[in-house]
């Protein structure tokens, strides 16, 4: 197991498809190891694997409260089949650095996919979690949290981007 490095926007990786899994083999089981400690580590409740680099169509999230054992859910192929209801609420990413903003999601949703094992999974979950699965589904697809707001606050976001950048350059 190991500590991956989280790409940040604008890293292309994250606006490129994954691709399906057709075998569940060593490289991605040691890729969900990998992406569960880089998760823990940052921390955070979700990661795709293309947030690490590699473009399978692979998530995981833990949304449990902090104060209890962790809750991993491995998630491969997954397939949003069900969406419904709205909910506003605040989203962040770990690949999105220094910026938060509410969100328009369905407030139910149902996913199928697979498990690690390769059993098939079908989870039905509203709040938090819906808004979670949502949002790494989007990272699979090539989407960010910032395609899903205005044009103005996404442009404002990419100037702050900007200046922290060459800051951190000067630096």
């Amino acid at each position: 197991m190991a500590i991956r490095r989280i790409r940040t926007y604008p890293d292309t990786v994250l606006r490129e498809p994954a691709e399906p899994v057709t075998n569940i083999d060593g490289k991605i089981q040691q890729l969900i190891d990998d992406m569960a400690d880089t998760m823990y580590n940052a921390p955070g409740i979700g990661l795709t694997s293309n947030q690490v680099g590699e473009l399978f169509r692979v998530i995981i999230f833990d949304t449990s409260p902090k104060d209890e054992p962790n809750d991993l859910t491995v998630l491969i192929n997954p397939e949003i089949v069900e969406a419904d209801g709205v909910i506003v609420d605040e989203e962040g990413c770990l690949s999105v650095i220094d910026y938060r903003a509410d969100v328009k999601r369905a407030e139910c949703v149902t996913v199928k996919g697979i498990d690690r094992e390769g059993n098939p999974i079908t989870l039905k979950k509203e709040g938090l979690t819906a808004i979670v699965l949502q949002h790494e589904v989007d990272h699979l697809n090539g989407i960010l949290f910032i395609d899903r707001i205005s044009k103005l606050k996404r442009e404002l976001y990419k100037r702050r981007l900007k200046k922290l950048l060459k800051q951190g350059e000067s630096s």
